[in-house]
């Protein structure tokens, strides 16, 4: 059962890019998070407010769960053009260095 080779991904060089994007994005997620946390825990009765046919406490939920699949879209988007970007310069040196 040999699966090959691995494959050569060499060096990332959008990697510190992506890295503060991720970062940012999580402190993001993390603050709204802790809202959420906190007014269930300072304030539960605000949570049982009626909102629509739910309640505050299922909809902030549902409403987390929707920016954590957004964050993910735009990380990905924004890290794939980073990519796209460095792995084009880089291309364009290799060219420049091949006419000298």
């Amino acid at each position: 059962m040999d699966h090959g080779p691995s494959t050569n991904w060499g060096e990332d060089k959008s990697a510190g890019y992506k890295t503060r994007v991720g970062l940012w994005m999580f402190l993001v997620y993390c603050i709204i998070y802790a809202g959420f946390v906190v007014i269930n825990s300072v304030w539960p009765d605000l949570m049982a407010k009626p909102m629509g046919s739910s309640n505050l406490a299922v909809a902030y939920g549902m409403g987390l769960i929707i920016l954590a699949f957004a964050l993910a879209v735009i990380y990905n988007h924004m890290c794939g053009r980073a990519e796209e970007a460095h792995n084009n310069a880089e291309d364009a040196t290799k060219e420049a260095e091949g006419e000298a």
